[in-house]
């Protein structure tokens, strides 16, 4: 996708979706942010909701690509939290994409799809493992990379699931992966983070549903496969923890 085609990011305030934009930004692409906040250096009010098709519509229309990050991050509430923003809002984010004609969507998924394995091994994961999920937040990822399939195939798009490393949103998560081994080797900076999502929007990618893992580079060993990023994206980590691990 070259600069110039606009790309919806959502959840552009987060930890994760400032620093997408900022590298989008850095290098050229248009870029609309979609977020309940106001997203920093981009003058947008705030206020969107996944729940709302019109403005789902309106934020997509004419975006040639889609990044989807927006989730509640954490094993909240089920009823209240996970279902309303992990599979509602996944579910309006995808149709409003498939009314607008986007052609390639990014979905956020996690590592969390496979935690259990990756504390016991056998190490590397790779994309052919079972799932073994942590808890439910874990399970709303599953669902997600069930329903990218799904879209991919009925709507001849191109679907990227990634399964991203744990980028700290505060001291105490930056405090819990300095404290064990196993974390920081699956830690994911934002400056990593920045540079995967571009490359996957510019990558040149067929239609079809595509699963990677995304970390950085490991302390010690590669906890996930890092083989299948490189090949679709071509995509390299840079950093190591503990860098930009600070928010």
């Amino acid at each position: 996708m070259p600069p110039g085609d606009p790309v919806l990011v959502t959840g552009s305030a987060g930890r994760l979706g400032r620093a997408v934009v900022a590298e989008l930004l850095f290098h050229g692409h248009a870029v609309r942010p979609f977020d309940r906040m106001p997203t920093p250096g981009c003058g947008d009010p705030g206020g969107c909701s996944l729940l709302d098709p019109v403005q789902l519509d309106d934020a997509l229309r004419g975006c040639t690509s889609l990044v989807h990050l927006a989730a509640t991050p954490d094993d909240l509430d089920f009823a209240t939290e996970l279902v309303p923003n992990n599979v509602v809002g996944l579910k309006e984010v995808l149709d409003a994409a498939v009314r607008q004609r986007v052609r390639r969507i990014v979905l956020a998924s996690s590592i969390q799809v496979n935690l259990r394995q990756s504390r016991s091994g056998p190490w590397p994961v790779r994309l052919g493992d079972p799932p073994s999920p942590l808890r439910w937040y874990a399970a709303t990822k599953v669902f997600m990379e069930s329903a990218g399939y799904s879209y991919a195939a009925d709507h001849g798009l191109e679907v990227i699931a990634v399964r991203l490393g744990w980028c700290p949103r505060t001291a105490g998560q930056v405090a819990e992966i300095e404290g064990e081994a196993i974390a920081r080797d699956t830690y994911l900076s934002p400056g990593d983070a920045g540079r995967f999502f571009r490359r996957s929007i510019e990558a040149a990618v067929p239609a079809g549903f595509h699963v990677v893992f995304a970390t950085s580079r490991p302390v010690h060993r590669w906890v996930f496969d890092p083989e299948p990023a490189r090949r679709l994206l071509d995509w390299e980590p840079l950093d190591e923890w503990p860098t930009g691990a600070l928010p």
